[in-house]
């Protein structure tokens, strides 16, 4: 087991010191994080419960609803707390945050109510935009605190994520962690511009993406993958000792999207999780008069991570993410 952590470097057996609290080793506290009020006046707070081991080890943070509709990322770090899971720890603390964009939850929305999205305003900005500000607190109260985390997501509206992880390749740790998680598939990716992932790796601390399962439905496999690799990680940082070993996960090195063709009724008949070989049909796209079909053929081989359950999608939709170790040729253009 390596735990990527030195005794000369830990510091995790002096007070830690969030929001202003003070939590000693052994310790088990919930913090609410004020980040603002909504119209009626009542007061919006982030809460993170911070578990503290016996012995000294590294501090990760367990974030769920970045996105407000993400629900599965929630559930994954609810489930967490309420079955005791982080009571146990062997060494270090777990900062565990079930719900950071409060405002998108309780509007059921991926972003808060102006329209930015959390994940997109990092490190965030303590007198600008609602999204800004939420961000510029976790970047201010938690980001200082722990050396790695998991950032837990889900697919967007009407898209359905096959359960993965998604880490920054010429970051070691962050690679390091991806490694010890077990997703089914495993993705290299770039981290985007001005994410959480982005301004963690700035700061050097290794935060990974899991992705399970389609926004507002909840998805017991895609829930049960993020439980037990978030365990495995944990396991392999030398903080908790009862983790399942995973089976052998896919590495992945590039993704593309294959869109609709045309506008109508959507009827895949491949879907996520499955292998697929180039010109293999992987749906239909129908009219809603029994009149016409189109065939939705796979432009390259590989596996796919995702799709659309959306029923009724329009020219250029995004119909599935299929990942590979081929880089997709670019289309040439007509002139």
């Amino acid at each position: 087991m390596n735990t990527g952590y030195s005794r000369t470097k830990a510091t995790q057996s002096k007070p830690i010191k969030i929001y202003n609290t003070l939590i000693e080793a052994g310790q088990n506290v919930v913090i609410k994080i004020p980040v603002g009020r909504i119209p009626s006046g009542n007061i919006i707070s982030i809460r993170a419960h911070v578990y503290r081991g016996p012995r000294v080890g590294p501090c990760m943070v367990a974030l769920g609803g970045v996105h407000g509709d993400e629900v599965n990322g929630v559930e994954i770090v609810r489930r967490s707390v309420e079955q005791g899971i982080f009571t146990h720890l062997h060494a270090g603390t777990v900062i565990a945050i079930p719900l950071l964009n409060v405002y998108g939850f309780i509007n059921f929305s991926r972003d808060v109510p102006d329209g930015k999205d959390v994940n997109r305003r990092f490190p965030g900005n303590a007198t600008g935009s609602l999204a800004s500000r939420v961000a510029r607190i976790f970047t201010r109260e938690i980001l200082p605190v722990i050396d790695f985390g998991i950032d837990f997501h889900t697919g967007g509206r009407g898209h359905y994520n096959y359960p993965q992880v998604r880490f920054t390749s010429d970051h070691l740790p962050s690679a390091e962690l991806a490694k010890a998680f077990g997703a089914p598939f495993t993705i290299e990716a770039k981290p985007v511009k001005s994410s959480l992932r982005r301004t963690a790796v700035d700061l050097n601390k290794a935060i990974i993406v899991y992705e399970g399962g389609e926004n507002l439905r909840f998805d017991e496999f895609s829930i049960q993958q993020g439980i037990l690799g978030m365990k495995r990680v944990m396991e392999y940082k030398g903080m908790f000792t009862e983790a399942a070993p995973a089976e052998a996960s896919k590495y992945f090195e590039h993704t593309s999207w294959l869109r609709s063709p045309r506008s109508g009724m959507f009827h895949w008949v491949k879907c996520s999780g499955e292998q697929v070989k180039k010109d293999e049909i992987l749906a239909f796209i129908t009219d809603p008069f029994g009149e016409e079909r189109t065939q939705v053929k796979a432009k390259h081989s590989g596996f796919i991570i995702g799709h659309n359950n959306t029923p009724v999608v329009s020219q250029g939709d995004a119909l599935f993410h299929i990942a590979s170790n081929q880089k997709p040729r670019p289309k040439k253009r007509k002139l």
